[in-house]
C-alpha cells in the first residue's frame, strides 16, 4: 500500500477525530459553564452533588468513562445499543471535560478582585453588565492557558474512541499496521495529532493577542 493510499484510506477516521474534537468543544464550554455555577450555587445539596459529579469525573479514566455511557443503557435497562456508539463518545467526551472546565471558570472567576465588583457596583453596572463587561473578559484572559492546555489535551484523547470500536485516526493507523506490518500509518496518525495541536495552538494563542489589552 503506497503513503498516498494510506492517507486516503486514513481520511475518514480523520475527519471522524475532527468531528469528536469539534463536538465536545461545542457542548462542553457551555456545559462548564453551568457546572460551574452549580458549583457555587447557594443550595447546599446542589453544591454537593456538583462537586462529587466533577470528582468523579476528573478522578477515573475518561476509557472507563466511555465504556459506562455505553454499555450502561444494555446492561441497566437492556435498551438496544446498536446506533448509539458515537452518542456515546461525545457524551463521555462533553461531560469529563465539562468537569474540567468548569474548575478552570471556577478559578478564573475567583481570581478577580472583590473590589472589581465593588467598583461597578458604585458606577452603577448590574449584576449583568458587571458580569459580561468587566469579569468575563478578564476571566478569558487569565483562563486561557489553561484553556489551550485541556484543548490540545483534547485532541489527543480523541484516541480514546478506540475503546469503542469507533473508527477514528488512531483505530484505523492501527488497523492497517497491522494488515500491512508497516509503521507508516503510526507516523501518519501522529503528523495528523501534531498538526491539529499546532493549529489549536496557534488559534489560542491568536485569541489571547485579542486579550492583551487588559495588561
Amino acid at each position: 500500500m503506497t503513503l498516498s493510499t494510506m492517507f486516503l484510506t486514513m481520511l475518514p477516521g480523520m475527519l471522524r477525530t475532527i468531528a469528536i474534537f469539534v463536538l465536545t468543544l461545542v457542548f462542553s464550554l457551555p456545559l462548564g459553564m453551568v457546572v460551574m455555577m452549580l458549583r457555587k450555587s447557594r443550595i447546599g445539596i446542589v453544591q454537593i452533588l456538583t462537586k462529587i459529579f466533577i470528582a468523579v469525573m476528573r478522578g477515573t479514566p475518561l476509557m472507563l468513562q466511555l465504556l459506562v455511557w455505553y454499555f450502561g443503557p444494555y446492561y441497566l435497562f437492556r435498551m438496544p445499543i446498536g446506533g448509539y456508539r458515537f452518542t456515546a463518545i461525545i457524551l463521555g467526551f462533553s461531560l469529563n471535560y465539562a468537569a474540567y472546565f468548569a474548575e478552570i471558570y471556577r478559578a478564573g472567576i475567583e481570581a478577580i478582585p472583590v473590589g472589581q465588583y465593588e467598583a461597578a457596583d458604585v458606577l452603577g453596572y448590574s449584576k449583568a453588565q458587571t458580569f459580561f463587561k468587566i469579569i468575563l473578559p478578564q476571566v478569558i484572559k487569565t483562563i486561557l492557558p489553561a484553556v489551550t492546555n485541556e484543548v490540545i489535551t483534547l485532541v489527543k484523547d480523541t484516541s480514546l474512541a478506540f475503546a469503542l470500536a469507533y473508527s477514528e485516526v488512531f483505530s484505523i493507523a492501527k488497523q492497517i499496521s497491522s494488515s500491512q506490518t508497516s509503521f507508516m500509518p503510526f507516523l501518519i496518525a501522529g503528523v495528523f495529532y501534531f498538526v491539529a495541536n499546532y493549529a489549536v495552538a496557534f488559534g489560542m494563542e491568536a485569541v489571547e493577542q485579542m486579550f492583551k489589552y487588559y495588561d
